[in-house]
């Protein structure tokens, strides 16, 4: 059933990639999802990998991702249960670094860059947001629109009013831009930037190719781009360690274990704060 005004082909593309990001957004997801890169693991083999997580945080984050289709449980015997990528799982892993190559031109941090996890992470929290990827949408595809024209094509059933919060979210988090108060909105460049991060989660939400993401019929096509207005992340974080370098999305990922978790004695990281902030 439509929840927007969007066309029913756009309606169903928004919500899939919705659903897509409520899968590997929550905490530690991610980490896990990389830490499964390679053979099966025992689940004392992955454990060792997280040392971070406390006693009983693993389990339930298992299952989740394990009824969401990215992990596959495999029962060997009564003493063996491994846990590793499904198909689907591993074809997920190529867009992680198309996210790291968005947040390096355009998440700006008050002490250098992050390591590519946090990066990921943070980015993900702002695309999470209420209403963030169907309010994307119609930017990318009507430029400009106002806040009561966004309210009737976001959330018709609503009072129109209630798309200003999302929208004030958005603005803070440097994804959209406007020129005052009763001014219309449009994406800023950093929004503007995301079209190969929402067009390879769309293209893999379907089961297609990452490279599909350029034939997106509304990121695949970029327009010129806003003038740039960074925004901040969060304060940076002590991570395992960084991922190797952001490629493009045709490139298959590379990333092994050792490569993101080798020192299984590290502190466990904060929390991940919320991101976006302060902007210059």
């Amino acid at each position: 059933m439509a929840t927007t005004a969007l066309p029913p082909d756009t309606d169903v593309d928004v919500a899939r990639v919705t659903e897509a990001l409520a899968m590997i957004t929550p905490h530690w997801n991610v980490r896990i999802l990389l830490a499964l890169s390679g053979s099966p693991l025992r689940y004392s083999e992955l454990a060792a990998k997280l040392p971070w997580l406390r006693d009983g945080q693993l389990h339930p984050k298992l299952t989740s991702l394990c009824d969401a289709g990215l992990v596959e449980r495999a029962e060997h015997d009564a003493r063996h249960v491994t846990y590793g990528h499904t198909e689907r799982g591993a074809a997920l892993l190529p867009i992680l670094p198309v996210i790291v190559t968005w947040a390096e031109e355009y998440l700006e941090t008050p002490e250098g860059p992050l390591p590519a996890i946090e990066q990921i992470e943070d980015s993900l929290t702002l695309l999470t947001r209420r209403h963030a990827a169907a309010i994307l949408w119609v930017l990318k595809s009507r430029e400009e629109v106002s806040g009561r024209a966004l309210a009737r094509i976001v959330m018709p059933s609503s009072d129109w009013t209630n798309i200003y919060p999302p929208l004030r979210q958005l603005v803070a988090d440097g994804l959209a831009d406007t020129d005052g108060t009763g001014q219309p909105y449009r994406l800023s460049a950093a929004g503007d930037g995301l079209g190969p991060v929402l067009g390879a989660l769309s293209a893999w939400s379907v089961g297609q190719p990452l490279d599909a993401a350029a034939q997106h019929p509304v990121w695949g096509h970029p327009q010129a781009r806003p003038a740039p207005r960074p925004w901040i992340s969060s304060q940076a974080r002590t991570a395992p360690t960084a991922l190797p370098p952001a490629r493009t999305p045709q490139s298959p990922p590379a990333w092994h274990n050792q490569d993101l978790f080798s020192h299984a004695g590290t502190a466990r990281p904060k929390a991940a704060l919320p991101a976006g902030g302060p902007r210059r």
